[in-house]
């Protein structure tokens, strides 16, 4: 297991680095740089007290999601520990999470493209499909030239017979 340690203040919080696996047993150890190292210490998920812990260890059995969080540490008359973010998965992964901030709640931008150009595409069918119509209606309106030149003859004319009156 990779662990990582915090050393921006006087108490640092070791907690794992990569995501732990749900079922496993994750243990958190809080001290201070300097001696004695395992004091009491207070232990925080997401700023709420989970529990004290006489020798500035805490083992949390069996993690689930719900366990996932923003952990931290806090030793009396020493101070409080960097903030350590913990993610809980159902299978290995070797990409490290954020250590002091939780993931982003943001989404993959190159999520959206797919919608987009469906949309972008419909809109083009129906627009050539308008097109095609329109072409279709002026071709069968319009009259062929030289083909029906009896129809401009009046109809008193076409009925005589040709040479008469």
């Amino acid at each position: 297991m990779v662990n990582l340690t915090v050393t921006g203040g006087s108490v640092i919080l070791q907690s794992p680095v990569l995501p732990v696996m749900e079922g496993d047993d994750v243990t958190l150890l809080c001290k201070t740089k300097t001696p004695p190292s395992n004091l009491p210490a207070a232990f925080y998920k997401d700023g709420s007290l989970i529990r004290k812990q006489p020798t500035g260890h805490m083992t949390i059995q069996h993690v689930s999601r719900s366990d996932e969080g923003l952990y931290k540490c806090d030793i009396s008359g020493h101070g409080e520990s960097p903030s350590s973010w913990i993610t809980v998965t159902g299978e290995h992964t070797t990409t490290p999470p954020p250590t002091s901030t939780p993931p982003p709640l943001t989404s993959n931008p190159g999520s959206y493209l797919v919608p987009v150009l469906s949309c972008v595409g419909s809109v083009c069918v129906v627009v050539l499909l308008v097109l095609l119509v329109l072409l279709v209606k002026r071709c069968v309106h319009r009259k062929p030239e030289g083909l029906d030149l009896h129809l401009a003859v009046p109809l008193s004319q076409q009925c005589k017979a040709p040479g008469k009156g």
